[in-house]
């Protein structure tokens, strides 16, 4: 599997890493299994897998507390990356408002170091940008906090290319966060991708595999969970998945072709886009795990990408 640099440093890391956030939040949190998550986690690393991603906003807080509780006798092996900024209103909902203030983030991060157990992060991002407050005031702030030792790289989640450089003339921007798949493309058709490409900025794509749909294992709203957040999306509704059915069907067509699963050709795409794109497609089970790992090591040839760069868009926000 291809390696990834963290913009301004040396450091690097697998091009699929583990996104935390279902473990703890989101979908089917009535399933949860912490015990076998920190199975999980432990076996991704035990597979190559270095890029272990968090955020106080999930649970919120216990996502932390499991990653932390994942990581001990693991810590030196991973960059850990967490995410704040985002503060939940009402975990039934996941009604969140954003919060870049200055000293708000400052003890944001103090929280999550006690909460993960650890002295400093490896990647910090800010979850969103505060349209209150500029981006200069937060990404200044967050900055101090690498000099002070708690802190070592810096990330934005889901910003512009015009936010991305903004703060990149304070302190460098190693990452940035933001969906990616084969049915969410606005990261390659705004431009910040490219952008990222041309500032040797990695990007980090989440939600590689549509919240689960790329899987092709969701044929139905029946097909989740009845406490999943998931049935909230537009995507997610009766016609939309019934709808999106077609973009399932042609990417299967391909996987069969290449004696593939469907996620690891919707894997293996994201990753297509750049030498720079890293994924962080989330799991709860090891044979998941697995597949998606697996996924780091499949090439596509030429006719299978003009197959999946002619896909219909989705159909339903996302």
């Amino acid at each position: 599997m291809r390696r990834i640099q963290l913009g301004g440093s040396q450091r690097t890391f697998a091009a699929v890493g583990l996104g935390c956030m279902g473990m703890s939040w989101g979908y089917d949190e009535l399933g949860r299994d912490d015990n076998e998550s920190v199975a999980v986690i432990r076996h991704a690393v035990e597979l190559g897998v270095d890029l272990i991603d968090t955020a106080d906003q999930y649970g919120p807080f216990t996502n932390e507390l499991l990653v932390g509780k994942a990581l001990k006798g693991y810590r030196d092996r991973v960059l850990l990356a967490t995410k704040g900024g985002l503060v939940v209103d009402d975990p039934a909902t996941y009604r969140s408002h954003r919060d870049g203030r200055p000293e708000y983030l400052r003890a944001a991060v103090d929280a999550s170091l006690k909460r993960l157990g650890v002295d400093h992060v490896d990647l910090y991002q800010l979850h969103r940008i505060d349209p209150a407050v500029p981006v200069e005031e937060s990404w200044g702030a967050l900055a101090e906090l690498v000099k002070e030792g708690k802190l070592g790289a810096l990330g934005l989640s889901e910003a512009s290319a015009q936010e991305i450089g903004r703060a990149h003339a304070i302190h460098p921007v190693a990452s940035v966060q933001s969906e990616l798949s084969l049915w969410s493309r606005e990261a390659l058709t705004d431009g910040v991708v490219e952008y990222c490409a041309r500032e040797s900025i990695a990007f980090i794509a989440f939600a590689p595999l549509g919240r689960g749909f790329l899987s092709g294992l969701i044929g139905s709203p029946q097909d989740l969970p009845k406490a999943d957040g998931r049935h909230r999306i537009p995507r997610f509704q009766p016609e939309a998945i019934a709808a999106n059915a077609a973009i399932v069907d042609r990417v299967r067509a391909v996987a069969d072709g290449l004696g593939a699963t469907v996620a690891q050709v919707a894997i293996a795409w994201v990753l297509a886009q750049g030498e720079h794109v890293g994924v962080i497609p989330g799991t709860k089970t090891r044979r998941y795990l697995r597949d998606n790992v697996a996924a780091g090591s499949l090439t596509l040839p030429p006719q299978a990408l003009a197959e999946l760069a002619a896909l219909p868009e989705a159909v339903g926000a996302r």
